[in-house]
């Protein structure tokens, strides 16, 4: 005799039977939900928020749209087992929203679970966000804060045999632009990321190095001051690798929203721009109060900028470190532009290797993603001794050079006073520009004639100043903006006040339509610190 299935009970209908499993698998999911939300639980996010900092998912919702963010790899958990109820989203908050309407991924490290220390499975999270992220052509984001690598997971043979797996890990292409945020310890991947990155900015109070002051102070048997191993000001000041320095969570976060504003969201298309209709000029007149004429009196080439591109527009970048170079972003009638300018407020204007430093990462950036180039030049050429040739400086300056002959973005200069020797090449003097204007009170030569006059005669002014004099205007003789126009150095000589007119004009002509205002990024694999 054939089985027959047992027949539902009377009293429990199949549809509602269905419906019972259902609303309990529901009611399970929500559980783990709910406990990834919570993260490392009420008591470690009461003391955090003591401190005044956001938290991960806190610095996610400031960061994008309201609403927007969709996350991926909420209920991945450690691949210890012993680890599995304590490691919510293992520590490492991944997905994808939007900044003005515009898709980004984001990582959000979580110190409140396990000290957001890298592990295996957080590892893969990132992975599989960066080739969402590069696939469809949205910025990638780093909200960075982790005490390294998760130990001892890491310790061993087979760990590391485990580690390095994706032999692309830290190779950056530039295919979108990746921006990175300094809250708190960096240590490990949070570090190398970026260092990777187009764009820093670090809260003060952050901490960012190879190895904490603790592991440190083991290694090298003395006291270690975290501040002076991986503080804001060692950052900004001497290693140049944070661009800007801020006070709290929330202007780190309103800083990576301007910054991203610049930016197009992949290196194949162009940078955003605002009707020119809302563009707010400077008063042009205001510039001949900035400059002063005497080339012996400094000025702040900042202020400048500023009266020339749209009002409120200019983006400082890397400001305490190469200061006698100024880089940033700004918006010309509308559209972005890169800003490459010498500054005579400090050490005259000379470059020094820092500056070139600064200014050769800033044309990559602005190269890789099609953001054209403005020079705004008054140098008296690079600074010479003992110190610039310890560091290098021929090789930075070379390195600067290539940098600006690779840029395949449209570039303009403008000469406001001097420009002399190489520097004046390397500050798109010549064919390293699409265009060049000077001031009416430019003047370029090999070098200032206050000096060519001591090498050439060997004599200084206060041996013999009326003899000075006459050779140093023999030698000015035909170093003037009208000389340079009658060998056709320059395009156009202009007044102070016509710079911003002659730059709009200037920039539509030379604006790529041929090839859709997009580079060829020759350098979207260079090396983000040099």
């Amino acid at each position: 005799m054939m089985a027959t299935s047992a027949a539902p009970s009377a009293s429990v209908p199949v549809a509602a039977a269905s419906l019972c499993g259902y609303e309990e698998q529901r009611a399970h999911l929500d559980a783990r939900v709910g406990i990834a939300l919570a993260m490392g639980g009420v008591a470690k996010l009461a003391k955090r928020r003591a401190t005044g900092h956001l938290n991960a998912r806190e610095r996610i919702e400031h960061l994008v749209d309201a609403g927007s963010f969709s996350e991926t790899g909420m209920l991945a958990v450690s691949v210890m087992a012993a680890d599995r109820q304590s490691s919510p989203a293992d520590a490492k908050i991944t997905g994808t929203g939007r900044i003005e309407g515009r898709r980004v991924a984001v990582v959000s490290n979580d110190m409140t679970v396990m000290g957001a220390s890298s592990s295996a499975i957080n590892i893969r999270k990132i992975a599989r966000l960066k080739e969402t992220a590069t696939r469809n052509g949205m910025p990638l984001v780093f909200l960075g804060e982790s005490s390294g690598s998760r130990v001892p997971d890491s310790l061993g043979a087979e760990a590391m045999a485990s580690a390095g797996q994706d032999p692309q890990q830290y190779c950056r292409r530039r295919e979108i632009p990746w921006v990175s945020a300094v809250l708190g310890p960096c240590l490990g991947s949070s570090t190398w990321y970026t260092c990777l990155s187009d764009f820093v900015v670090m809260r003060k109070g952050a901490f960012l190095a190879v190895s904490s002051a603790r592991v440190t102070s083991l290694a090298i048997g003395e006291a270690v001051d975290p501040e002076e191993l991986g503080g804001w000001k060692l950052h900004a000041d001497q290693t140049g690798l944070v661009d800007v320095i801020v006070n709290s969570d929330e202007e780190a976060l309103a800083a990576i929203r301007r910054f991203l504003s610049y930016l197009p969201s992949h290196a194949g298309a162009r940078p955003p721009s605002l009707p020119a209709e809302e563009a707010i000029a400077p008063d042009p007149d205001k510039l001949l109060e900035l400059v002063p004429s005497a080339r012996s009196k400094t000025y702040d080439m900042r202020k400048v900028i500023a009266g020339i591109v749209d009002e409120g527009s200019f983006f400082n970048l890397k400001d305490r470190f190469g200061r006698a170079a100024v880089t940033g972003l700004a918006r010309l009638n509308g559209e972005s532009v890169g800003i490459v300018a010498s500054n005579p407020m400090f050490k005259g204007g000379a470059m020094d290797p820092e500056a070139c430093r600064k200014v050769t990462s800033f044309l990559v950036m602005c190269d890789s993603f099609n953001i054209p180039i403005l020079f705004l030049v008054d140098t008296p050429g690079f600074l010479v001794g003992i110190e610039g040739e310890r560091k290098a400086a021929p090789a930075h300056i070379m390195n600067m050079i290539h940098a600006v002959q690779l840029c395949s973005v449209p570039k303009l200069s403008v000469i406001l006073r001097k420009s002399y020797g190489q520097a004046y090449i390397n500050m798109g003097g010549g064919r390293n520009s699409d265009e060049v204007a000077a001031w009416t009170s430019a003047d370029t030569s090999f070098m200032d004639p206050q000096i060519g006059v001591s090498v050439l005669h060997g004599i200084k002014r206060e041996d013999d100043p009326e003899r000075f004099d006459q050779l140093k205007t023999e030698l000015s003789r035909d170093t003037s903006a009208y000389a340079l126009a009658g060998a056709f150095g320059v395009q156009v000589v202009i007044a102070p006040q016509q710079t911003r007119g002659w730059l709009i004009e200037a920039m539509a002509t030379h604006r790529r339509e041929r090839n859709g205002g997009i580079g060829e990024h020759d350098m979207r694999s260079w090396p983000t610190y040099i």
